[in-house]
C-alpha cells in the first residue's frame, strides 16, 4: 500500500476510535459500528494498531466475534434495542412529531434493530 493511502487509512481508523469513543457517552451514536469499520481501517495500514483493538479488554471480544461468525452477543442485542425504544419513547414525549414524522424516525430505527435482530447470537 502506498503511502499516502496508508496514512489515509490510519487517520480515518483513528477518526472512527473517536468517534467510537463518543458513542460509549452519547445514545445516538453507536460505538461498534465504527470499531468495526476501524478495525477494518487499520487492518490495511497497521497491522500492530488491528491486532491493538482486537485484542482490547473491552472491545476486542465482540469484534472477533463478528469478524469470526458474524455474531452480536445477546447482552449487546438486548441493550441496543432497549436503548432504541428508549430514545424513540424519548423523542416522542419530549418533541411532540406528527404521525409522519414519527413514522419516518420509527421506519430509521426499525431497519437497523431488525439487523441487530437477524444476525446469529453468541
Amino acid at each position: 500500500m502506498n503511502l499516502p493511502l496508508r496514512l489515509l487509512c490510519l487517520g480515518l481508523g483513528w477518526l472512527m476510535i473517536g468517534f467510537a469513543v463518543a458513542g460509549i457517552f452519547l445514545p445516538i451514536l453507536p460505538t461498534t459500528p465504527f470499531l468495526l469499520l476501524a478495525a477494518g481501517l487499520f487492518a490495511r495500514a497497521s497491522p500492530r494498531l488491528e491486532r491493538w483493538l482486537l485484542e482490547h479488554p473491552t472491545f476486542g471480544p465482540s469484534l472477533r466475534l463478528w469478524r469470526e461468525k458474524g455474531a452480536i452477543p445477546a447482552r449487546a442485542k438486548i441493550i441496543a434495542i432497549s436503548l432504541m425504544a428508549t430514545s424513540f419513547a424519548f423523542f416522542c414525549i419530549v418533541s411532540k412529531p406528527s404521525l409522519p414524522l414519527a413514522s419516518v424516525v420509527a421506519g430509521a430505527m426499525l431497519l437497523p434493530a431488525l439487523f441487530i435482530i437477524t444476525r446469529p447470537t453468541a
